[in-house]
């Protein structure tokens, strides 16, 4: 069955049956031993956007593990059914409700068919995004406003649809951020200055929300392995599209999932990883001119996908 959902058509999952989680989840560690899956968020109701694929479906699954009931939201209905599924697989409650954060009337939308359908919300993370790429020299004003209002406004509306409920069960905030807040590489001024307004706004209103009993957690990801490089400048996912970020540094989304879930336990207010992460953030916030100088000596450049 389908519903609208602000304009737009969602996906109608109703609450009625509800799954008992599998009494012991395990996950691999480092050395590929099974260790037991904490469950730090049983009977808490968790809300992904961008939660069809990449980081956000990794979310969703591994608080699905962790006894939480998960709801993903994005504009592809397909995907988001597939991410409930897998998460109906372990055994946990799932829902699938499309929004479009660049539309404030479907994220309103969104957040009361959440309360509708789960009746609270304790955790909310703001994922959605994309990257737009190329020179600023060559990209368009409608190219930059589709940045912003995604990776920017589409955040801050998430969250200020999301507070008045979060107060009600003292709940935590989430933003994902980048390590592309700290440090900057020619080519995507855009997203830089997404991440970096994004930053400013994790600070801002992890002040504004002090002794509110909601914890901001804005989180800084090195490289992940995500569809960010196979979405175009429209904001179109496009298969055939390279991902020519360096392999060797790409962590995959379990490990960055398992590593984020922990950070938003802790209520950690800003949270940097991968190990190449934390380096080049440093540099970008300590040493900005010798970040300058060995990127300008190297001669990087942007070329243009077709």
């Amino acid at each position: 069955m389908f519903l609208n959902v602000g304009g737009i058509v969602g996906l109608e999952n109703p609450v009625g049956l509800m799954h008992m989680p599998p009494r012991c989840a395990k996950h691999a560690d480092k050395s590929g031993a099974l260790m037991p899956i904490r469950r730090r968020f049983t009977e808490k109701v968790v809300w992904i956007t961008g939660g069809g694929s990449g980081i956000g479906r990794s979310l969703a699954l591994r608080f699905a593990a962790e006894g939480a009931t998960v709801v993903v939201s994005g504009r592809r209905a397909d995907r988001l059914q597939e991410v409930v599924q897998e998460c109906e697989q372990q055994g946990a409650d799932a829902h699938a409700v499309l929004c479009d954060v660049t539309c404030e009337d479907s994220v309103r939308a969104a957040v009361a068919e959440v309360l509708k359908r789960c009746w609270r919300l304790d955790v909310v993370v703001a994922n959605a995004g994309f990257s737009v790429a190329g020179r600023i020299e060559d990209i368009s004003a409608e190219e930059w406003r589709r940045q912003l209002d995604t990776n920017v406004v589409g955040a801050a509306v998430t969250a200020r649809h999301a507070i008045p409920e979060l107060r009600k069960t003292g709940g935590r905030l989430v933003l994902v951020g980048s390590v592309a807040s700290m440090v900057c590489a020619p080519g995507a001024g855009p997203y830089h200055a997404s991440k970096y307004a994004l930053r400013a706004i994790g600070q801002t209103l992890a002040m504004e929300l002090h002794g509110s009993g909601v914890s901001v957690t804005t989180i800084h990801p090195g490289f992940v392995e995500s569809e960010i490089a196979q979405v175009d400048n429209a904001g179109h996912f496009r298969a055939d599209r390279d991902d020519k970020r360096p392999a060797w540094l790409m962590w995959n989304s379990e490990r960055a999932a398992r590593t984020m879930v922990d950070a938003i336990s802790k209520r950690k207010r800003d949270y940097v990883f991968t190990g190449h992460g934390k380096v080049a953030a440093w540099l970008g916030r300590h040493a900005p001119s010798f970040v300058h100088t060995v990127i300008t000596r190297a001669g990087v450049e942007y070329k243009r996908d077709s």
